[in-house]
């Protein structure tokens, strides 16, 4: 079986994960994982599928049908072998003051020990106690097994007071 990742964005409207599925259903495709969401009245979501290499043009031909409704762009997905030692997943939780520059310091400081993100949410909010807006984020990152928790960790504290938020690391 191939693997392949759908990408997928338009207007929010009903019926647009099914058009998908229909595609992928009707070409022989699995639906393994996906994550889709709405946000301010676009629709925008990402998709794992398998199906047998023969079938791989023709989905891509099957999907491009969908422009009008949705964008849809087909990657490869990825098989190839990870480090030797499996990563150590680590949760890292943001709260502050909303202000410009919280994600990129954060991701900045994640890119720098290699750490990769696998997912993140995050959100603004009324603070009606604080007079002004929260920015609250949670993030599951993947650490190589040659990094140290202690390096990264002390780094991160660092940066929170440097940019004025909490931050807070969990295993």
């Amino acid at each position: 079986m191939t693997t392949l990742v759908l990408t997928l964005v338009g207007d929010d409207r009903a019926g647009l994960v099914a058009a998908v599925a229909d595609v992928v259903d009707a070409h022989g495709g699995n639906w393994e994982n996906s994550e889709l969401a709405e946000l301010a009245g676009a629709f925008a979501g990402i998709v794992q599928i398998s199906l047998a290499p023969d079938r791989v043009d023709d989905l891509r031909a099957a999907l491009s049908s969908l422009d009008g409704l949705l964008t849809v762009s087909v990657h490869s997905g990825a098989d190839g072998a990870r480090d030797a030692a499996p990563p150590r997943l680590l949760t890292i939780r943001v709260l502050g003051n909303d202000h410009p520059g919280i994600v990129r310091e954060i991701s900045a400081a994640l890119r720098a020990h290699d750490l990769s993100i696998d997912r993140m949410t995050s959100e603004t909010r009324d603070a009606a106690m604080y007079g002004g807006r929260l920015f609250e984020a949670t993030i599951s990152a993947r650490m190589p097994a040659s990094v140290d928790l202690a390096t990264v960790t002390a780094d991160l504290e660092r940066l929170a007071s440097e940019i004025q938020v909490d931050v807070v690391l969990g295993g």
